[in-house]
């Protein structure tokens, strides 16, 4: 086959897609390629050219006329896997020889390769069914490549590079399913979301990488502050909205320039998990306390943020924008270890349904518009969608999350997942659970920020007085009214508050929302 594209890299690319492979599998191929030979199918080790006396041209040039006959016993590395044993080497050249090419020649050599790699055991297999790039990569570097540093650092790098590749082709090649959409699973979407952040991995401020993340963040509409971030600000928590936005995955996640303020909306969506012996899942967000003493009492607010890029024995990697030097980097952690203030988890088996494709309407099916059943006692069916919440669709159809969570079983009404099909009673099968939640004035007030921190207060709480409790926007009585809690209602606080005198009024969040309610009348 005669190789097409402008550049080596989209001619390799082309090469192996045509042969069958996944493009999760032929982005991490060329992870390794790229980490190799840079795509250069002449490529003489670096460190031989001095040793040999030859450059890349000159010894390619000299190997095909004859004049140098020790190609195959030298030990440097050559072509676009830098082939290296002898016997693989006289073996590239037998291959040449035999189609009268010359040793340097792109498609030989990719032909050459295709025969190494499907000699070795499970590859094939790997890079035609792949489901993440860094699976395939790392197959490839401790079974086909075998450099000598096989460390986490090289395979991240590998894997970085293939995403680069992946970026740039993988739509184009990637033919969609039934309907148009492209399947994705949740481990799928997380994977590709370490990747993206690995990928970043040696970026120094101000560098091109650095900037791609200061572009994807700032062309990220509505922009989190309402401007943009600088090249001198720091930028973990932007690195890690850039690796969500760029994943696809923002309205699951939010994005912000702030960590502390990036805790509080995981709080408000429902995937903040406060907990040091968590053990997080790849895609996961880490939030650092650099105030923690190690007791599991943080005594400060978020100060640094990562991505969890590995998890495995207790241990996690994390990929962190603005480490020392404003660089990206790794962090080694062990779970339940010091400085872990908690935990941003969020909802990648929805994501990655809304990501493939899967119908999720912005209206209820039955009926077409949201209104109260009629006393018939027929059902319908409402399927959630990103940003829903229980009490937010109850009160669409008139009636109580509390009646919708016991009418479909739902054992926590804060946790509904994109694409749950929702049963709404009729009027003779509804319950008459009395609402707890008023509404006064929904989302158009913002909750005022905590002043105070104490992990003391942390924890789960219920509304102890029987004619109700008023949450409201801040702390006192002359705060707006956001809604009434009715007694038995049970409300979460992180830890934050704010004062009136001596009488705390905690920051909690209950069935999607947020505000302040007097401590003293919980329990």
């Amino acid at each position: 086959m005669s190789l097409t594209g402008k550049s080596n890299e989209q001619k390799i690319w082309n090469y192996l897609i045509a042969k069958g492979l996944s493009p999760y599998g032929a982005a991490g191929l060329m992870g390794n390629i790229q980490a190799e030979s840079g795509f250069s199918p002449k490529n003489l080790q670096n460190s031989y050219e001095k040793k040999l006396g030859y450059t890349d041209t000159t010894y390619t040039a000299a190997v095909d006329d004859g004049s140098y006959t020790n190609f195959a016993h030298d030990s440097a590395g050559y072509g676009l896997c830098q082939w290296t044993y002898w016997s693989r080497k006289q073996a590239l050249l037998e291959k040449a020889k035999s189609v009268k090419k010359s040793v340097g020649d792109m498609e030989t050599q990719l032909d050459f390769m295709m025969s190494e790699l499907a000699g070795y055991k499970g590859m094939m297999d790997i890079l035609k069914n792949a489901s993440t790039i860094r699976e395939a990569s790392d197959f490839v570097l401790l079974n086909f490549e075998r450099p000598a540093d096989q460390s986490e650092n090289a395979k991240i790098k590998r894997a970085g590079f293939g995403q680069s590749v992946y970026d740039k082709y993988a739509k184009t090649a990637t033919a969609p399913q039934t309907g148009g959409a492209t399947t994705m699973t949740e481990q799928q979407l997380r994977q590709n979301v370490a990747d993206i952040i690995s990928g970043w991995i040696g970026s120094k401020r101000g560098d091109a990488k650095h900037l791609e993340i200061l572009n994807i963040y700032n062309n990220h509409k509505p922009l989190a502050r309402g401007y943009k971030v600088q090249v001198n600000d720091a930028h973990c928590a932007t690195t890690t909205s850039a690796a969500y936005i760029k994943a696809g995955m923002a309205d699951f996640t939010g994005t912000e320039c702030g960590v502390e303020k990036y805790v509080e909306i995981a709080m408000k969506k429902g995937i903040w998990v406060e907990d040091d012996a968590h053990v997080p899942k790849i895609g996961e967000a880490t939030v650092y306390d650099w105030q923690d003493n190690g007791k599991g009492d943080n005594t400060g607010n978020g100060d640094h943020i990562g991505i969890v890029i590995k998890s495995a024995n207790g241990k996690f990697t994390v990929a962190e924008g603005n480490m020392s030097g404003g660089k990206v980097g790794t962090r080694e952690m062990t779970v339940n270890g010091r400085y872990i203030r908690g935990f941003i988890c969020p909802d990648f088996a929805a994501a990655a349904k809304a990501l493939s494709g899967v119908a999720v309407p912005t209206t209820p099916t039955t009926p077409t518009s949201p209104q109260p059943e009629t006393s018939t006692g027929s059902e319908a069916v409402y399927v959630v969608k990103a940003g829903d919440t229980l009490s937010g669709i109850a009160a669409k159809y008139g009636t109580t999350y509390q009646a919708l969570a016991s009418y479909n079983g739902i054992a926590n009404p804060n946790i509904i997942r994109v694409g749950q099909k929702i049963r709404i009673p009729g009027k003779s099968t509804a319950t008459t659970t009395p609402q707890t939640a008023k509404p006064n004035t929904p989302a158009t007030v913002k909750p005022e920020a905590a002043m105070y921190f104490d992990k003391a207060q942390a924890r789960t709480y219920t509304v102890a007085s029987s004619s109700g409790l008023n949450m409201r926007s801040g702390a006192g009585t002359g705060k707006t009214l956001l809604t009434t809690l009715a007694y038995g209602t049970k409300v979460t606080c992180y830890g934050y508050y704010n004062k009136v005198g001596s009488t705390i009024w905690l920051y909690v969040a209950v069935n999607g929302m947020t505000g302040y309610v007097c401590k003293n009348y919980l329990k």
